[in-house]
């Protein structure tokens, strides 16, 4: 059978996946089919400091992106990451044990940033079309009962406190935590950082202000699809 039938059956099987989903902007090469569930992977390429040329501090991060368990969520990241968005946005808000928070390319400040595509939201509410709101209203359905937990090196979306309300943020658990067990079956993981969580870690402990912002800024230079 050829691989794009085969993903597009995997995620009509899927309980809850929009029937015409589709992985626009993946290619079939981005995606591992050598076992039960198909992944992709994606690299960030980080640094801390006001601009690269100027940087304290240089890191890389891979993450497996699990397009089985989270087939929307993933879809929406990998879209965003194929479309540049996250190059040159921010780590936003950090917090130590917890989590580092990044994602909106919009404001930079937690204040912004909605789905890659339309999934049938607006700002959480379902919706017949995607002519039913602005673009920038689009948000993503929950998928947070997939099985997935919030144990450390672990990638998750970022939401209000409103269910169906994801879009573009989303966060990352350092390796130092034990899991965070109120966040499960609320907030959606979709994938495990596979390299460099060690370096989530480190960002994790920056000196924060107000906000939890970090005083010295942590940026994501560029995002890409492996």
């Amino acid at each position: 059978m050829n691989r794009t039938v085969v993903l597009a059956v995997l995620l009509l099987l899927i309980p809850g996946c929009l029937e015409d989903v589709e992985l626009a902007g993946v290619e079939t090469t981005d995606i591992d089919f050598d076992s039960d569930s198909v992944y992709s992977n994606v690299t960030f390429n980080i640094y801390v400091g006001e601009d690269l040329e100027n940087a304290t501090a240089n890191y890389s991060i891979t993450i497996q992106i699990n397009h089985t368990a989270a087939p929307l969520h993933a879809d929406n990241f990998v879209k965003h990451v194929n479309a540049g968005n996250y190059n040159m946005s921010t780590f936003h808000r950090i917090i130590d044990d917890f989590m580092i928070q990044g994602g909106d390319f919009e404001n930079h400040d937690g204040t912004g940033g909605y789905a890659a595509d339309w999934y049938g939201y607006c700002n959480g509410q379902s919706a017949s079309n995607s002519a039913a709101c602005d673009q920038t209203e689009w948000t993503v359905p929950d998928e947070a009962d997939n099985g997935l937990k919030h144990y450390p090196c672990v990638i998750s979306m970022a939401k209000t406190s409103q269910p169906n309300t994801g879009g573009s943020q989303f966060f990352l658990t350092p390796d130092d935590i034990n899991q965070h067990t109120w966040l499960d079956g609320v907030h959606t993981v979709f994938g495990d950082i596979t390299e460099g969580c060690e370096h989530v870690t480190t960002i994790s402990q920056v000196s924060t202000s107000g906000g939890d912002k970090p005083v010295t800024p942590v940026v994501i230079y560029s995002a890409t699809v492996n």
